[in-house]
């Protein structure tokens, strides 16, 4: 099979549009820096809090509605054991942006944070804060390098060229963009993908569902004909598990910084709520595409295809099933519109994480912790040096390792079980202290560790009730992420109190307070920035 020369020719044209609109974006943000009275880092990590209504929309919108998410979505409903039923993204990424905007933006913007770590790092101390930004920072490089993975697989289905080539060539312009100019470039290049998301993949869909090969998905909805129908079911032994992965990805998809440096960007709270909430309810609408190319794949009578037997799901390729869809059932030009969505897609996720993952290292680390000194232009360089090693970082796993998505869920299971309980405690449960949090980081980390991954091949130590054994892996079935996270939750709530009655009833001398809680009780600083710092 040839090199699609038509479809190159598009991709390319369409990474010089984005890389374009990231270089004009650059310049705006240099503008916006010599304007700035304050810190001009902000300005690369959350737009100098300018960012529009529409800007902002478009850029939290495209943050979500990623690589993973559609190619995603169309996957679990193409599986036999899964379907419609178990596809949790539109429901979960809806209630994950509201509930976020409902509970978290309001106490977050108004107290003028510029990173998610700025809380924890004040609260608990800046060892306890970098100790809890590794979950985050592992998170972002290891969601990256899944993204640019799936991406690479899809270019090798439609344009037929080397899996690395695509990965090297789209982390290259991801990486020039975010590097020129931080936020603004980031935000402005999500507009231009969320507009040609919008319009290819619901161009696509018609022409997929028209195909002679294609039975029509109302009937095989709740009818078998190729294979299971595409609605799915969920057996009374998997309820647990799929109540665990619903407030998995609703709750445990809040504390990132990827969401909040598009809150924290908003030029008010109640834009930084309003962002959120329409976000939510643009990411429940573009999910739908996604899902009617899924039921499209189970109701393909692949044999009258170019694509021919063994079926995609025979051949194991059920997590390309999209680009396959619009390659095999698609006209040769709006496939390369499709795979213009996937690109856009993907880099509109992987420019958010790894300015996420270098704007924490940047603040909370290096400037907090390494040079509380440091000049603002060497706090800027220092966030551009972490752009390149955390995207080059994200390309070497995305060629090298095959258990990216695994490592991915992993690290976003840990911030389930430790970020999230001790966000919750930071902004809603007062007096908690660092005590409580070591103990809850201790509790949490442990506690899911124990409980295997599948994916990775590590056998559960703890097994909880209705675990099961299938295809030579264990599958927990009871939803232990959420009691991870509840226990979690309680141990650093619990030692935290013990801690501090301990010490203010000076059961145990002041000198063992190695964290000072009872000193920090007393005022604070007025500034975030004296409060981090000290």
């Amino acid at each position: 099979m040839a090199v699609n020369m038509p479809g190159l020719v598009a991709v390319i044209a369409f990474y010089v549009l984005i890389l374009a609109t990231g270089i004009w974006a650059s310049r705006k943000s240099k503008r916006e820096e010599k304007k700035c009275s304050g810190d001009k880092s902000e300005v690369a990590m959350i737009g100098g809090r300018n960012i529009g209504s529409f800007v902002g929309i478009f850029t939290m919108t495209a943050t979500w509605v990623g690589g993973g998410f559609i190619n995603g979505i169309a996957e679990v409903v193409y599986l036999p054991h899964r379907g419609l039923s178990w596809t949790q993204a539109p429901i979960t990424y809806c209630l994950n942006l509201i509930l976020g905007g409902l509970l978290f933006a309001k106490p977050m913007r108004a107290n003028r944070y510029v990173t998610m770590m700025d809380p924890l790092q004040i609260k608990f101390g800046r060892v306890m804060g970098s100790l809890l930004l590794i979950p985050a920072i592992l998170g972002d490089i290891f969601w990256s390098a899944a993204i640019l993975a799936a991406l690479g697989a899809t270019m090798t289905v439609i344009l037929d060229i080397e899996t690395y080539l695509s990965i090297l060539i789209s982390a290259c312009v991801v990486i020039i963009y975010t590097l020129l100019g931080g936020l603004y470039s980031v935000a402005y290049t999500d507009v231009m993908q969320m507009i040609f998301i919008i319009i290819s993949l619901w161009l696509c869909v018609p022409f997929a569902i028209k195909n002679p090969a294609v039975v029509d998905i109302k009937y095989t909805m709740v009818n078998k004909v190729y294979q299971s129908p595409w609605i799915g079911k969920i057996e009374v032994n998997q309820i647990g598990r799929w109540i665990d992965d619903l407030l998995y990805m609703s709750l445990g998809g809040i504390p990132w910084q990827v969401y909040f440096q598009r809150v924290l960007a908003a030029s008010s709270v109640s834009q930084a709520q309003k962002t959120s909430y329409v976000a939510g309810v643009l990411c429940f609408t573009l999910s739908f595409p996604s899902i009617i190319i899924g039921a499209v794949a189970v109701s393909t009578d692949w044999n009258h295809t170019s694509y021919s037997l063994p079926t995609p799901l025979e051949r194991q390729e059920a997590s390309m099933i999209l680009p396959i869809v619009l390659q095999y059932l698609c006209p040769v030009y709006i496939s390369i519109l499709g795979i213009g969505a996937i690109s856009a897609a993907v880099m509109s996720s992987a420019d958010s994480s790894l300015l996420s993952a270098s704007s924490m290292f940047a603040r909370n680390i290096y400037k907090t912790i390494i040079r509380k000194k440091a000049a603002e232009k060497e706090v800027i360089w220092v966030m551009r040096a972490t752009v390149v090693l955390s995207g080059a970082a994200a390309t070497a796993l995305a060629l090298l390792t095959n258990s990216i998505y695994g490592l991915w869920f992993l690290s976003s299971e840990l911030v389930y079980a430790i970020l999230f309980p001790q966000f919750v405690c930071v902004l809603f449960i007062p007096n908690t202290n660092t005590y409580g949090s070591a103990a809850g980081y201790f509790v949490g980390l442990t506690l899911r560790l124990l409980a295997g991954e599948p994916f990775l091949q590590i056998p559960p130590l703890i097994q909880y009730p209705g675990i099961s054994f299938e295809n030579g892996t264990y599958q927990q079935l009871f939803p232990f992420k959420t009691l991870t996270m509840l226990l979690s939750l309680i141990s650093t709530v619990m030692f935290s109190y013990l801690a501090l009655f301990v010490f203010k009833r000076k059961l145990l001398p002041a000198k063992y307070d190695v964290f000072k809680i009872v000193d920090k009780i007393q005022e604070l600083p007025a500034t975030v920035e004296e409060q981090i710092m000290l």
